[in-house]
């Protein structure tokens, strides 16, 4: 029964793919198909031909997955229970069954319009003012209402009609969560076909790390500090979620991180809104490419505007609470930057702003966003977040709730029918028609601009899926970016591993997990997730030198877990423990209290810690982690995220030396919980603790622990070392539209060849407001030999120095400054100081 099999249902239409495998013990692993939601079987019984696996599933988890299956020598027969989907019988034969949207390949080729030429902007404006012209008042609203593919929901459940009946009457312009390729067809025909303008629909997803390849989440990926290699996902996610009939992104999520406890730091760039600029532009670069006219692109669309990252207490969906210059300096340059590279689309955060709900908030949206940014696209509101108005109590009904989100200039409505309720506005003269018209004008912009509004099924291409979807090229794409995601926390010599070093204890519940793909992720390839075992095992090592044992499930304790475990610790030489978050730990509505491993797993890391054996700990999480008990009790902490697709193998190349860490934190992991919220960045207060007045008790500390975080913003090691000489400045003054150039030697002091993350911080000494005590300004991604040495240089400008002022607004104010570079926010070598002249 070992290998993949598959089997066809009819009611519902889906294929059932599963992966069974033996390494001491059986595995089952399962995917659904159009619907690509993973099936996790964490309890596997096998007797004879029989195999009962049970389980949970995200969306249900209370409710327990089964399996029984019975297995001859190429067929199958048996039932599986899926929470919501009830009891499906089964019978299925080896291998991964057939590509479920081939006959679409011959079905669709007779809608298509062949080669559609791009229109220019003027000529898609007149296109749309003729359309309009045409349309009525409820026609036009239509456009700005969205529904979801199919009555299955993710989230609450939404009263509407069936979208079928709302995309015919023309009440649905686009459409959330359309999985299947087939369903994309059969919605966008009927809209073509059925509806009054014969209007395309647009189709949206959130594509956060991936489409049916994934790669690490992006908090994962910003530690590689490699814009080209993020980039270069962005764009191999866009080809293949494009080739199933998406259009419209729901990323990338571009919110400044500095609480770990919000689940949805896993989604963005972590604290820092320099390199968080950095990223969300290299992110939209790659969605959409040069034009999204191409086919093989994506409408990138920013959320979530804005200071959705600064909810209180890390607790999603909460009030947000901060001062105009912290709004302007920490969470709006990475929005800014990502609309300087052409973002079409911006999506509203869930929290308030000054006690108005950002979905209705007009000085956010239409007088900071629209107009002192100039962001003339497509304003789309989060799930639900129109009907939330009304929830915070910023509406008295639904009716109102949409008034003021149009007012506010919101566009769409996400999957809630508020909307519905603009005619009856507009005729009491509540609304201006043309205020609809201007919505419903940006939208129709994109359609006509993605090429919809000349050939409706351009993006419906089976044939593209067959040859993108989980490609080898892309595949080494995933894998290549997750080598340099992986971050070394701590190593006290025992890493690299050496191959013929004697007898490695694979011990934990991610040992022979394919749970490493992380949350907002949609594969239909998830059991081909290439777990640590597995990329062990590719590593040479034969059955009898990798002993595996669970010890504990990633919540739960084991019956016997770890007796099991500690016996196969005593048996090796040296542990790798593999602990960490499930991926519903993370992501949306995954918000914890106390960010530390689960107490099972906790109490297997210290019987494994009591064999006296030397521990390697690998790490997978979604969110920098409490670790101080493991900084003192294991030898090396290697910090892996969720990598996506290839996981395992690079893991494996990282423990094994084939690839030699470089991955720097762009989120501080803390010391304790109760630092939390803690970043690099912040601002002195009146009476900083510093080494000369530690003892003191009336400053800024704790009684019980450090101020600094266990592990700082830029840290992360190498198997080599850097030596950094001294910062030199070329001058000690400048002026507005001079250069200071800023430079350090660094050399390769260790025995292998290395990759250093060179970082320059600057630190304002006095401003108008007070100004955080150093801020990244500047970064090089060098490559040394042993022994090589390489001068880096910085150019230091008057817009590294600018920032926000209430009285002056954007401006680079004369007066000290102090230039800083080194391996971490931390790790600094003593700072150059120069000045700014009038």
């Amino acid at each position: 029964m070992i290998g993949i099999w598959h089997a066809l249902v009819d009611q519902p239409r889906m294929k059932l793919q599963f992966k069974i495998e033996k390494k001491g013990s059986y595995t089952l692993d399962a995917v659904m198909e159009p619907l690509p939601a993973p099936l996790t079987f964490t309890n596997v019984a096998v007797e004879g031909n029989h195999i009962r696996g049970t389980g949970q599933v995200f969306w249900n988890p209370g409710d327990e997955l089964v399996a029984e299956l019975d297995f001859q020598e190429d067929s199958f027969t048996g039932h599986v229970y899926i929470p919501s989907f009830g009891t499906i019988p089964l019978q299925g034969s080896r291998g991964r069954g057939p590509y479920m949207a081939l006959s679409l390949i011959n079905e669709v080729a007779p809608y298509r319009k062949g080669l559609v030429i791009e229109r220019c902007d003027n000529e898609i404006q007149e296109a749309i003012d003729q359309l309009l012209a045409k349309m009525s008042l409820e026609e036009k609203v239509g456009q700005m209402c969205q529904c979801q593919a199919s009555n299955f929901s993710f989230g609450s459940e939404i009263v509407s009609d069936p979208p079928e009946k709302l995309v015919a009457e023309g009440r649905a312009g686009s459409v959330l969560g359309a999985f299947d390729i087939t369903r994309v067809f059969e919605l966008q025909k009927i809209a073509v076909e059925q509806s009054p303008h014969g209007i395309p629909l647009l189709f949206n997803a959130d594509v956060i790390h991936g489409s049916q390849t994934i790669f690490p989440i992006p908090l994962a990926w910003s530690c590689s500090w490699d814009m080209e290699a993020i980039k270069e996902a962005c764009a191999i996610a866009a080809k293949e979620a494009s080739a199933s009939g998406t259009v419209y992104n729901h990323a990338p999520m571009i919110d400044v991180s500095r609480d770990a406890r919000w689940g949805r730091v896993s989604e963005g760039a972590g604290e820092d809104p320099y390199l968080g600029s950095l990223i969300a532009k290299a992110q939209v670069e790659g969605y959409q490419c040069d034009s999204l006219f191409s086919e093989e692109t994506l409408i990138a669309c920013l959320k979530h505007f804005i200071a959705y990252g600064a909810a209180e207490a890390g607790r999603d969906y909460n009030s947000v609470d901060i001062a105009e210059p912290t709004l302007r300096n920490v969470y709006l340059p990475p929005f800014i930057s990502a609309l300087e590279s052409g973002a079409a689309s911006v999506m509203n955060a869930f929290n308030i702003y000054q006690g108005v709900p950002v979905a209705a908030n007009k000085y956010l949206l239409k007088e900071l966003l629209r107009e002192q940014l100039g962001f003339e696209g497509v304003l789309i509101s989060d799930y639900g977040s129109v009907d939330e108005i009304r929830i915070h109590g910023y509406a008295k009904d639904e009716k109102e709730a949409a008034l003021k989100a149009v007012q506010a200039t919101m566009d769409i409505e996400m999957v809630t029918r508020s909307y519905e309720a603009l005619p009856e506005l507009v005729r009491e003269g509540k609304l201006s028609e043309q205020q609809i018209d201007d919505a419903v004008r940006r939208i129709l912009y994109l359609k006509y601009k993605s090429g919809l509004m000349d050939d409706p099924f351009r993006y419906v291409r089976p044939e593209k899926e067959m040859e993108y979807h989980f490609s080898k090229e892309h595949l080494q794409a995933s894998l290549e970016l997750a080598r340099k995601s992986i971050v070394l926390l701590k190593n006290d010599g025992v890493l690299p591993l050496v191959k013929d070093a004697g007898t490695i204890a694979l011990i934990g519940p991610f040992a022979d997990c394919k749970d490493l793909l992380g949350p907002w992720q949609f594969t239909r390839y998830g059991h081909e997730t290439v777990s640590l075992y597995e990329g062990m095992t590719e590593k040479g090592f034969a059955e009898e030198r990798l002993l595996v044992a669970r010890g504990s499930g990633v919540n739960e304790p084991l019956e016997g877990g770890i007796e099991a475990a500690v016996a196969q610790a005593r048996k090796a030489d040296i542990v790798v423990l593999a602990l960490g978050e499930s991926s519903e730990m993370s992501g949306e509505a995954a918000s914890r209290m106390d960010i530390v491993l689960p107490e099972p797993q906790q109490r297997l890391a210290e019987a494994v810690a009591a064999t006296g054996k030397p521990i390697v700990l690998v790490l997978t999480n979604g969110r920098p982690l409490v670790l101080d008990w493991f900084e003192q009790h294991v030898s090396a902490i290697v910090e892996t995220w969720f990598l996506g697709s290839q996981a395992g193998h690079a893991i494996a190349d990282v423990l094994m030396g084939d690839h030699n860490p470089s991955g720097k934190l762009t989120m501080s992991f803390p010391a304790r919980i109760g630092q939390v919220p803690v970043y690099y960045n912040h601002f002195n207060t009146g009476r900083p603790l510093l080494e000369a007045n530690k003892h003191q008790k009336y400053i800024s500390k704790y009684l019980d622990g450090p101020n600094e975080p266990l592990y700082p913003f830029g840290f992360g090691l190498s198997y080599t070392s850097f030596a950094y000489s001294k910062v030199k400045l070329d001058r000690s003054r400048m002026r507005a539209g001079e250069t200071i150039l800023a430079s350090v030697e660094v050399t390769n002091t260790g025995t292998a060849a290395g990759e250093e993350i060179v970082q320059l911080y600057i630190q304002d000494c006095c401003g108008s407001i007070v100004r955080p005590v150093k801020e990244l300004k500047g970064f090089r991604k060098v490559s040394l030999a042993v022994g090589e040495s390489l001068e880096v240089t910085f150019n230091i400008t008057a817009e590294e120095l600018t920032f926000w002022t209430p009285d002056i607004g954007y401006t680079a104010e004369p007066g000290q400054f102090k230039a800083l570079i080194g391996a971490s926010s931390r790790h600094l070598q003593e700072a150059a100081e120069f000045e700014l002249l009038d």
